[in-house]
């Protein structure tokens, strides 16, 4: 009797657990398919049906999208927006960047006249996000600051610039602050940082930014090492704007709507090239911001003060009816191991090295200029320098005597021993 009361209880046991796991792969299985119809539905979203296709050597894909049919016009305040095909003032440059870069796509094709090229989003960009509403997007700031807290202020000609710090964060800058900037630029030498983590990236870059230190709206333009989103650790061209300081608003380049491209032989997102080397050539292009107090609206440039697209006035409140009042040369690296949580990362930022290894070494930006309702381009008048870590990321703005404009270097290793552990 106890043999067989052994037996149904095995026999019971079995089918229990067969069941559990049965119910276990069924809600997997239903799981993953959510994800997957989800996925799919995401990428159908993001991904406009081009005209033509061109298949890049390093493995990217453009779509050559219809002007008219571009994500931006997804945007509810968009709906009705009327495309400015190019930018109605010219901005006259007071100097020639010495480099052309160029991007590796081209070399594999061009886009049609009608079209912009689009750097395709793939499965595996959307599966690398931290969530499908997440994917393209900087996280929020987190800011720290309480009005007794020093971090984050920095003085120029004994003002007191509050910027705030910011604990997943590290920036080394250059800034200037007043109430009338239209327009920024600079010639930043572009490198190829490491990223110690998949979840992190760096950049080099200009802000410019108007708003209250816990909703400022900004619009960015620069180059970033980001394999969260794109998937590689290439330097790439790169657009960005928030107006919420990066709390559910923006994204970078076209990967929400937002941003109007209209060039159609460059692409944001791709990779940017020839990179700079130690103490070897140096490859740079001018990055350029400036508004038309006509429309609103905020057109980006490259180069030889070529037109890639705009940030439309639409999309802000405080960039929109005024100009910026702060303006930031410089670079960031996003990183959960920055401040004082420890390990610090080893994501680099710039070249890699400290700003005082300057020309040959370390990351900078030449020709800083200004842009207000003078409509000249010019050094600012006061600026001043901000680093979050010293010890990780530096900032100097050097001359080499007082008859020279400083040229503004900026980077690091991130974790050094002793002084950044």
């Amino acid at each position: 009797m106890g043999k067989k009361r052994a037996l149904m209880f095995s026999l019971a046991l079995g089918l229990f657990v067969f069941c559990v796991s049965a119910a276990e792969h069924h809600h997997v299985k239903a799981k993953t398919k959510r994800i997957s119809l989800e996925v799919h539905k995401k990428l159908k979203l993001l991904n406009k049906r081009g005209v033509k296709t061109i298949k890049s050597e390093d493995g990217d894909i453009i779509d050559c999208v219809d002007i008219y049919k571009q994500p931006a016009f997804d945007h509810p305040a968009l709906r009705n927006h009327k495309i400015q095909m190019r930018p109605s003032n010219h901005v006259q440059n007071d100097h020639n960047s010495s480099q052309l870069v160029s991007q590796i796509w081209q070399r594999s094709g061009s886009c049609p006249d009608g079209t912009i090229p689009i750097r395709r989003i793939q499965k595996q960009d959307l599966l690398r996000a931290t969530s499908l509403e997440n994917f393209g997007k900087k996280m929020p700031v987190h800011s720290s600051y309480s009005p007794t807290d020093d971090k984050g202020t920095v003085y120029i000609n004994s003002t007191r610039v509050e910027l705030g710090p910011q604990v997943n964060r590290s920036a080394a800058i250059l800034l200037t602050t007043g109430y009338n900037y239209i327009g920024a630029q600079g010639d930043i030498n572009i490198w190829t940082p490491r990223v110690d983590s998949p979840d992190e990236f760096t950049t080099a870059q200009i802000w410019l930014k108007n708003g209250p230190g816990e909703a400022f709206e900004s619009v960015e333009s620069g180059w970033v090492v980001n394999p969260k989103v794109y998937g590689n650790g290439a330097t790439r061209l790169f657009v960005y704007w928030t107006k919420d300081s990066y709390k559910s608003s923006g994204c970078f380049d076209l990967t929400c709507p937002g941003f109007v491209q209209t060039n159609k032989d460059i692409a944001l997102g791709m990779v940017l090239g020839p990179v700079s080397s130690k103490m070897g050539p140096q490859y740079q292009t001018t990055f350029s911001i400036t508004k038309e107090p006509s429309t609103g609206n905020w057109w980006v440039r490259i180069g030889q003060n070529v037109p890639v697209g705009y940030f439309p006035g639409e999309l802000f409140y405080y960039l929109t009816r005024g100009a910026a009042t702060l303006v930031e040369w410089g670079g960031e690296v996003f990183s959960s191991k920055v401040k004082q949580n420890h390990p610090h990362t080893a994501t680099g930022m710039g070249s890699g090295d400290f700003a005082s290894g300057k020309l040959g070494n370390a990351c900078y930006v030449k020709q800083v200029r200004i842009l207000d309702y003078s409509k000249q381009l010019k050094y600012p008048e006061w600026v001043g320098t901000y680093s979050d870590e010293e010890d990780c990321y530096s900032a100097l703005n050097y001359a080499l005597s007082l008859a020279q404009e400083p040229v503004f270097y900026f980077g690091g290793p991130g974790r050094n021993s002793p002084y950044c552990p």
